[in-house]
């Protein structure tokens, strides 16, 4: 069953975003640098690679002698997932990584090493999340099923008053359930939905990409420790650290995405009964995103800018390396147009104003924050 199509308020300030893309079209012009990722970039991708796949090499080989360095090596390559997914194949998939197309196809299958589906994941994040960002029944990144609460338009049932202390344990499972069911239980999903054809590609040739790249992720990323490593470290507890390795980039993964749009500023737009959001698509970005950490140079290093959430969102087709500059483009339009511009000093200020919103969530009915 298709969803109602439904669209953004051009009548409300759509001004902003014009006279945003402007300026932005002017600085990469001034400065005579391109929109797509540059040198840096390719280091990182290089680096963040090695911290998946260098430790799985030596836990196979140099270290499988030694129980710790063996668990270490598990823990680094999920710290090497959540780097990979953050800086690499989200650009790519983006098409944000290289004016290449090939290049940012290739890159964008990454994600298929660490267990995940690059077609789903286009849908999910590009196609539905990005167009409608926290519009309740049309964002899938707000509807974690019954188990949590993310939006106030959502039902509250009793459980939710502890997800503020459960959600995390939840978060650690992202990744697993990935490499798992969710990629079947999506692309059936997506197919009623009629989202396929965004991506051109049928239902049955999904799912056998689907289906093989799990083969092959499972065979290497499982099997193989399995069969070199039962000397040291019995099965039990090499399924033990390939879970703590999910567990870890699932953890990672959702303190950067969460905090970005389940706090509390958040304005959750909805369609009125004609399908219109009485919010310019840009705008309605501003109410629903929030920045985090725009100081922390190596931490925004690390999670791909994905903590300048507000510039990614407006320009999701621009590289990450350029997000930090843009930011102040950004602040000064907005404050301009009268717009908010949501950004926390710290990232931990960040994941305790995220806790305290699932804590509400879980304990009040509330309507969200309104701007109009």
């Amino acid at each position: 069953m298709e969803r109602p199509n439904i669209t953004f308020a051009s009548n409300h300030n759509a001004e902003f975003y014009k006279t945003l893309q402007q300026r932005v079209r002017e600085y990469f012009k001034e400065n005579n640098i391109s929109r797509f990722g540059n040198a840096g970039m390719v280091f990182k991708t290089i680096f963040m690679i090695s911290l998946y796949v260098v430790p799985f090499i030596l836990l196979n080989t140099v270290f499988n002698e030694s129980v710790g360095l063996s668990i270490l090596m598990w823990v680094i390559m999920g710290f090497g997932m959540a780097g990979v997914g953050l800086s690499i194949m989200h650009d790519a998939n983006h098409g944000a990584y290289s004016k290449n197309d090939t290049v940012n196809k290739l890159l964008g299958l990454v994600i298929n090493g660490v267990g995940g589906s690059d077609v789903n994941w286009r849908i999910q994040h590009n196609v539905l999340h990005h167009t409608y960002t926290n519009v309740t029944g049309y964002d899938e990144d707000i509807d974690p099923g019954k188990i949590m609460r993310f939006t106030p338009r959502a039902e509250r049932l009793g459980i939710h008053k502890y997800q503020h202390i459960y959600a995390w344990f939840f978060y650690g499972m992202m990744t697993l359930m990935w490499c798992t069911a969710k990629d079947f239980v999506q692309a059936a999903r997506f197919k009623k939905q009629n989202l396929l054809k965004t991506q051109n590609i049928t239902y049955g040739k999904l799912i056998r990409a689907i289906i093989v790249t799990k083969v092959i992720y499972f065979t290497i990323i499982l099997f193989i420790p399995l069969y070199f490593h039962t000397t040291i470290l019995s099965i039990p507890a090499t399924i033990g650290c390939f879970l703590l390795m999910h567990f870890i980039a699932g953890v990672s993964l959702a303190a950067i995405f969460q905090p970005a749009h389940v706090v509390p500023t958040s304005t959750y737009e909805m369609p009125n009964e004609s399908g219109v959001v009485e919010a310019d698509w840009a705008v309605n970005q501003l109410y629903n995103t929030a920045n985090f950490a725009p100081k922390a140079k190596f931490f925004s290093w690390f999670v791909g800018g994905l903590n300048f959430q507000v510039e990614h969102h407006l320009f999701p087709t621009i590289s990450h390396v350029h997000y930090k500059k843009l930011s102040e483009i950004v602040k000064k339009t907005a404050a301009e147009y009268d717009l908010p511009y949501y950004s926390y000093k710290t990232f931990f200020g960040a994941i305790k104003e995220h806790t305290k919103m699932l804590h509400d969530l879980g304990t009040k009915d509330f309507a969200p924050a309104m701007h109009h």
